[in-house]
């Protein structure tokens, strides 16, 4: 036991593992602990009651702190903006929340003038990996504490019997067929029978989306308006980005947009399966990739497929608080000034069908494009452009001793 840590201010959900942490840290190191709520978006049934929870487990204190709003400007716009999909598939939800919890975190363990912070991730994750780079580029001072690594206990039932035996009440069971990880974007799906990536997930795994079989037979139209980037219209309907994001989650989840199966590369270094719900942000994205044909150039196009990669890893990663992130972003926002203007969608049974875009940022020009005759594009004009594009396809023919 060590007596170096007096105040600690722990990142608690109310799930069975951070119930077990709050007497878990008072046990090994005689000291205050201080439970703090990220309110991501997660939903009511996990926020309900969680405060009083804390409290019956010990904790001398919990704040809840809603970061809805700051997740959505700070982190998802600008990702959106530069097209971000882990591993070509994976809309990154969980990353997402992390580098905002991190950061909100550790202002409240400065501000009550804690000695450490604390996290309920396990060690074979991703997620320690985030909170613990995050606290390194915020506040290196801080101790970090991550039970998963140093308690013996191993199961469900250890940290049940343990709860039990420090008179801690939980209305947790031995049995939890999935992992999952809920907010305001997404939800993710682990464990059960996708630990087995040759069996299809059942109908168990989804809570979120209505399936593509139960999902109406009639389609939906669909149009979102963008400012730079950034949603601000749904058919025509102002909103605030945290509830237009709602009500896009509503209408993509009625048709069964926005679920994916994968197998993906860990950050630890091995691989895991995950099925993931984000309906809002399906048609988020979409919104945004059809918009940019029109607006960008052909440069400018694949400068923001680059970078939509390299932020991917970035935030999948955890180097959220790095120069390299920052200087992405102003790049990214560079591109996004002239990305202002309509999508029209068709929603139906899963997909998510274009119909349309319209900007007045339009690079597209009916007078150029066209079949028809027209007096602004001379056709002998690219027998000139074609002969320098092939001009070194041309000198190393010749230098091989080749006819001209």
């Amino acid at each position: 036991m060590t007596h170096a840590i007096k105040k600690v201010v722990l990142a608690y959900s109310g799930g069975l593992d951070t119930s077990a942490i709050v007497p878990w840290l008072k046990d090994h190191y005689d000291c205050e602990v201080i439970a703090f709520v990220a309110n991501v978006g997660q939903g009511e049934d996990e926020l309900n009651g969680v405060e009083a929870k804390a409290i019956k487990s010990g904790a001398s204190a919990c704040y809840v702190v809603d970061l809805r709003a700051q997740m959505l400007t700070e982190v998802i716009v600008p990702a959106m903006q530069a097209g971000v999909l882990y591993e070509g598939e994976y809309l990154m939800g969980t990353a997402f929340a992390r580098p905002i919890i991190a950061r909100a975190q550790v202002e409240l363990a400065l501000e009550l003038q804690a000695d450490a912070v604390a996290h309920g991730c396990t060690g074979k994750g991703n997620d320690q990996v985030r909170f613990e780079s995050a606290v390194a580029a915020l506040a290196p001072q801080l101790k970090i504490i991550a039970p998963w690594r140093e308690w013996d206990m191993r199961s469900r039932e250890d940290l049940l019997d343990y709860l039990v035996e420090k008179g801690v009440p939980t209305t947790a069971s031995a049995t939890k067929i999935y992992s999952r990880d809920a907010n305001l974007w997404h939800i993710s799906h682990e464990g059960g029978e996708l630990e087995d990536p040759w069996q299809a997930p059942t109908d168990n795994v989804w809570t979120l989306t209505q399936s593509a079989n139960d999902a109406p037979d009639v389609p939906e139209e669909l149009t979102l308006s963008f400012a730079q980037g950034v949603p601000t219209h749904v058919n025509g309907q102002a909103y605030e980005l945290v509830q237009l994001l709602e009500e896009l989650n509503r209408i993509g989840s009625r048709h069964g947009v926005g679920r994916i199966d994968i197998v993906e590369n860990r950050l630890v270094g091995m691989k895991s399966r995950g099925c993931y719900e984000t309906p809002g942000g399906t048609l988020w994205s979409a919104g945004l990739r059809a918009l940019e044909q029109l607006v960008l150039d052909r440069a400018s196009l694949r400068f923001r497929q680059e970078l939509g990669v390299k932020l991917a890893d970035i935030l999948y990663d955890g180097q959220w608080f790095t120069p390299v992130r920052s200087a992405m972003l102003a790049a990214v926002e560079a591109l996004s000034h002239t990305m202002s203007g309509e999508v029209k969608l068709k929603l139906y049974k899963g997909n998510v069908i274009l119909l349309g875009r319209r900007s007045p940022n339009s690079l597209y020009s009916e007078d150029f494009a066209t079949f028809a005759a027209d007096e602004v594009y001379h056709q002998k004009d690219a027998e000139g452009f074609i002969r320098l594009f092939s001009l070194s396809s041309r000198i190393r023919k010749l230098m091989q001793g080749g006819q001209p």
